[in-house]
């Protein structure tokens, strides 16, 4: 059966997503968080079958030099969060855009107006990243952006158009974790920040690895590894991609 295992495990209490793991997810407990939790990271959490509890999050400073486990004395260790990428393509939306469900802004500031006309090598090495301007109707609501109907609303528009769109997000600046939190069920935490559904996030996170992997091998003159890449995106989400998953889908292509 294809491999897929979360990275990066950290320990903390069960939360009231619970289900059971596949067989091919492999987890570790830690006594002590590897990084640092604040509202603005991202954390999902899983139930291992064996009688050890544990948790499962992604970095989000973007580090992907990490070892897959971590020992207990590099706790706490993770560079913090990265600014963005210099020179990066910046949408930049607002109320009114996303009343509309407007795609506009998106299209004029990456140049990208068809699915079929994109060449991956620009923007992966440019990166796409976004900024919301939404003015909340009570400046005292204390929702994060991730927590708006309408704005999630025009993220779902946008991802169903460019399906492929988190492989050329800014990842070190969190853009994809962002990103997965306006798709993906999660409840707010105050001391965890946003916690996702473990279920939903890895059935997201495997359909972007087929979706990704895909593409980029439609265009494997521009990108020639979209193995790594794929398994890199799924890794910044905290899960490591075997081999064998890659070539099922080769096999059966």
């Amino acid at each position: 059966m294809a491999s897929l295992r979360p990275l990066y495990p950290l320990y903390c209490p069960p939360t009231q997503f619970t289900p059971s793991s596949p067989p091919w997810i492999q987890t570790k407990a830690y006594p002590q968080p590897l990084f640092p939790i604040s509202s603005a990271e991202l954390q999902h959490s899983v139930q291992s079958q064996s009688p050890v509890a544990v948790s499962v999050s992604f970095n989000p400073s973007g580090n992907l030099d990490l070892p897959l486990y971590d020992d207990e004395d590099n706790a706490g260790k993770a560079s913090p969060p990265m600014p963005p990428r210099e020179g990066r393509y910046e949408v930049v939306i607002d109320n009114d855009i996303i009343t509309r469900l407007d795609l506009s802004p998106f299209h004029s500031a990456t140049g990208i107006t068809s699915p079929m006309s994109v060449k991956p090598k620009e923007f992966l090495d440019r990166t796409i990243g976004f900024t919301i301007n939404y003015k909340r109707e009570d400046e005292n609501d204390p929702r994060e952006l991730s927590e708006f109907p309408d704005i999630r609303l025009w993220f779902v528009r946008l991802d169903a158009m460019y399906p492929w769109l988190p492989v050329l997000l800014d990842w070190r600046a969190g853009e994809l974790a962002r990103y997965a939190a306006m798709l993906v069920p999660h409840q707010m935490s105050m001391r965890m920040g946003v916690v996702f559904n473990p279920e939903a996030l890895e059935l997201f996170v495997v359909k972007k690895v087929f979706v990704v992997y895909s593409w980029l091998k439609e265009h494997d003159d521009e990108s020639p590894m979209p193995r790594l890449k794929a398994k890199d995106m799924a890794r910044m989400l905290g899960f490591g991609i075997g081999d064998d998953l890659f070539d099922l889908v080769d096999h059966h292509n």
